[in-house]
């Protein structure tokens, strides 16, 4: 075997087993932050690691050993120090350094999650004591390194990992978190109020935007990171914050004394035109659904109960909780498939069903969409079209149908994993296809309503959508060439929400857009339906 060359360590040559560098049961003991390196847990890793092989292996898309997890994780310490060199070679995995071998390492079964996550830890440990860019990182800097080049393979964009802090704001965008209901912005060192979550302890203390928080407590927040600030703001429901602010026109602070709330973050802006209900939505959290309705009632109550018609406004939606897009979809939906997903593991097998009464009783409805409306917003404005309950107007959607599901590891990161596939109530499946509008716009301009009402009135029979129900999910060639029927573009005109009013203000228009269902009209540049 060839020497490994000096680098800061005794120069020896080393063959050691995967006990050899911890001997007598000190799986739990820390690495010594030796000449200046990072704090390491060894424990820690271990089962974070073996924890994340074992779901992905059991519940990927395609099937992947904990042994190709391993060795691309292990390529990752590479990202950390080039220098560092890593292959399994003859039931063997080898570290070298510079181009010198030094360590040999027997490989284990190649779906051994748990020892797979063991030789990881191992080959980290022995690249710390040979390499300072390695020795710099701290157990979560290596779990990170690990982790995201294990998903590499995956060929996967949405499938990633996330550390403790980034997952706790992951956890707290989906579900909520205790806060006062405020959203701030740090400008020029001070941290003033930008947002108001309306009934949160901020909204009924009259907290308003442009307020200057000072202090929590005896903590002076200025000059503080946002991480920082929102911590401190940030605690356990029903437990109790001091605040203190200033207020533009006020000489004097306020000191507020508040109780901190379960808050989410708002999905739905509501507006009425006209006796027409615009609701524009950005995502899908857990209160989406009932923040719809919420918004609903009270523009019926606005309008004295004489709603004329509903427009979903969803460009730009980038989706979240598949549960939610379901939920709101059911709040339109008699009876009837919403969607159903597909995956390998057997719980990735899932159909959706409405359950509820229409709560509009047939009223007109109408969704805006483009190219950046994906995922959870793809499964809502499928599922309406495909049953005929609503007319969806604008570009292809972005084409984001998978499913993905989070891994909560031991370290408090998690893994977002793609694990099935979406499938709208007609058969076809969402991933790498979109939704293709009954009602056009891509490249339309200002005049697109007129546009539409000529095309309507016209008779014209446009292309219909039978060959976008039909594909198969493995022609990507096809996929891809189908999308270009209504091409995909990023749109917040007020032209496509003046051709939505239109639809709803005019029901024999609204009843004649929705028959196109599979025969999508075309208005582009004035019109050319094709």
């Amino acid at each position: 075997m060839v020497p490994m060359r000096s680098r800061g360590w005794a120069g020896k040559v080393i063959v050691i087993g995967l006990a050899t560098l911890c001997v007598g049961g000190c799986v739990g003991s820390r690495v010594p932050s030796e000449e200046g390196g990072a704090a390491f847990s060894r424990e820690m890793a271990e089962k974070t690691i073996a924890t994340g092989f074992a779901r992905i292996g059991e519940m990927a898309l395609e099937p992947i050993a904990a042994r190709r997890l391993a060795l691309e994780g292990l390529k990752g310490l590479s990202g950390l120090d080039p220098e560092l060199a890593i292959a399994a070679v003859d039931g063997e995995v080898t570290l070298a350094v510079e181009g010198y071998e030094g360590l040999r390492f027997p490989a284990p079964a190649d779906t051994d999650a748990g020892k797979w996550a063991s030789l990881v830890v191992e080959v980290g440990v022995a690249a710390r004591h040979r390499s300072e860019e390695i020795r710099a990182a701290d157990t979560e800097r290596f779990l990170e390194t690990v982790l995201d080049a294990a998903l590499a393979p995956l060929d996967d964009p949405y499938s990633r990992y996330a550390g403790a802090e980034e997952a706790k704001k992951n956890r707290a965008r989906r579900d909520g978190f205790g806060g006062l209901g405020l959203l701030f912005r740090i400008l020029e060192g001070e941290v003033r109020v930008s947002q108001i979550v309306p009934h949160t302890p901020a909204a009924r203390a009259d907290i308003r935007i442009g307020d200057r928080l000072t202090h929590v407590g005896e903590v002076p927040l200025r000059g503080l990171d946002e991480k920082t600030v929102t911590d401190q703001l940030h605690g356990p429901v029903g437990s109790r914050i001091k605040l203190r602010l200033l207020r533009e026109g006020e000489p004097e602070p306020r000191e507020l004394s508040l109780a901190r709330a379960h808050v989410v973050l708002p999905t739905v802006t509501a507006q009425a035109h006209s006796g027409i209900a615009l609701l524009a939505v950005g995502g899908f959290n857990q209160d989406t659904a009932e923040s719809i309705l919420r918004e609903l009632e009270a523009l019926k109550r606005l309008t004295g109960g004489r709603l004329r018609g509903i427009i979903l406004d969803l460009r730009g939606n980038p989706g979240g909780l598949l549960s939610e897009a379901v939920a709101v979809a059911d709040l339109f939906l008699a009876q009837g498939e919403i969607v159903s997903t597909r995956g390998r593991h057997r719980d990735s097998h899932q159909h959706y069903e409405a359950t509820e009464d229409d709560r509009l009783q047939g009223l007109p409805l109408v969704l805006l969409v483009d190219g950046k409306t994906a995922s959870a917003a793809e499964v809502l404005a499928a599922a309406l079209q495909d049953r005929g309950r609503a007319v969806v107007a604008g570009t292809t959607t972005f084409g984001k149908g998978s499913v993905q599901t989070v891994l909560r590891l031991p370290n408090d990161g998690e893994i977002t994993l793609t694990w099935s596939r979406l499938v709208a109530p007609s058969g076809y499946v969402l991933h790498h296809l979109g939704v293709l509008p009954s009602i056009c716009l891509s490249g339309s301009g200002s005049d697109a309503a007129a546009a539409l009402v000529r095309a309507l009135k016209s008779g014209e029979i446009p292309p219909t959508q039978a060959a976008w129900r039909e594909v198969g999910i493995g022609d990507e060639a096809r996929r891809k060439g189908l999308r270009h029927v209504c091409a995909p573009e990023e749109r917040h005109t007020l032209a496509d929400r003046e051709v939505a009013l239109r639809l709803v203000a005019d029901r024999n228009l609204y009843t004649q857009a929705l028959a196109l269902g599979d025969r999508p009209v075309l208005a582009r540049g004035g019109l050319s339906a094709r």
